[in-house]
């Protein structure tokens, strides 16, 4: 975690010299360190499987019966967030998401890697950002289907940022008043790529998570997907991402430059690495700065959350 570490301590210094800087909701593309983290498994966890009725509990379908069951929706994707508006893949950013994709693929070669949970320390460091394009990223590769998840039933944005109906959703077949089939929804303009938003309002998303229903989600949907992205609450201010955690295989850290405090970053790290911890995003780094082995890009401009 050293290179991680030394990011941090940079950008902190960077934030400490300049301490009126105006720092924007979002600034440029991401780019990351995946590191390899020790494996911890619980088998005393608390979210085990619940038997459930379910269109998808008998039978593990392939991709494209799944996609022709699906809510067929037109998404809109923000321009403003979404760095493959550009059909060629040239805009600012896309380059770092393909080299994110890559560096979890050298992972995934070592561990098992297929549920990625994507969380930060505080709120504002770029989570639906990240989760918007590296899923996009997945599926841009031949034959390889993504299912992206809003699971930030607090304060969720990823509907807003993909212009769909918030619900139904996973807030919905959470506690029991929706099916997967019916949370699923599919742009067929979208290729391989299916979304389930965070669903209808609640004020008990933490109790929700701790059901059991999330891991049998998780369990049945697996096996259709190459890759599941889930977008979560940061992990510090609220459990939910720690609940997450556990029925995911991996989770990456998002922070922001010159924004977050390194020891709020560190301890984020300490939390998260009994939690299968594989790598740190820096997201919003400046063109002329240079973060250790970090790479530097051009500035992309983006409001997020």
């Amino acid at each position: 975690m050293s290179r991680i570490h030394e990011a941090l301590k940079k950008a902190e210094q960077e934030r400490s010299a300049n301490p009126m800087i105006d720092v924007p909701l979002a600034e440029s593309p991401t780019t990351a360190v995946a590191t390899p983290a020790e494996q911890v498994s619980d088998p005393d966890s608390i979210l085990t499987s619940t038997p459930t009725t379910s269109p998808l509990a008998t039978e593990y379908l392939r991709f494209e019966d799944l996609r022709a069951r699906c809510t067929p929706v037109r998404w809109q994707l923000d321009p403003n967030v979404d760095v493959f508006f550009d059909p060629a893949g040239t805009a600012p950013g896309a380059e770092q998401f393909r080299t994110l994709r890559s560096r979890l693929y050298q992972l995934r070669g070592e561990q098992h890697l297929k549920t990625i949970l994507i969380t930060s320390p505080i709120p504002a460091e770029g989570k639906t950002f990240v989760t918007t394009n590296l899923v996009q990223a997945m599926v841009r590769q031949p034959d390889r289907c993504a299912l992206v998840i809003d699971a930030d039933m607090r304060r969720s944005r990823l509907h807003t940022v993909w212009g769909t109906p918030v619900s139904p959703g996973l807030s919905d077949y959470l506690n029991g008043s929706a099916d997967e089939i019916a949370i699923l929804q599919h742009n067929p303009a979208a290729g391989n790529l299916c979304l389930i938003p965070s669903g209808s309002s609640v004020n008990n998303p933490s109790e929700l998570l701790l059901n059991g229903r999330m891991k049998g989600l998780i369990d049945r949907l697996a096996p259709i997907f190459d890759w599941i992205i889930i977008d979560s609450p940061p992990c510090l201010p609220v459990h939910d991402a720690n609940v997450l955690a556990d029925v995911c295989d991996g989770v990456l850290l998002v922070v922001r430059a010159a924004s977050t405090p390194l020891e709020t970053a560190q301890r984020a790290c300490q939390e998260l690495q009994a939690k299968k911890l594989i790598g740190v995003v820096l997201n919003g780094a400046e063109q002329n700065a240079h973060y250790g082995s970090y790479n530097y890009y051009d500035s992309y401009h983006a409001t997020e959350k």
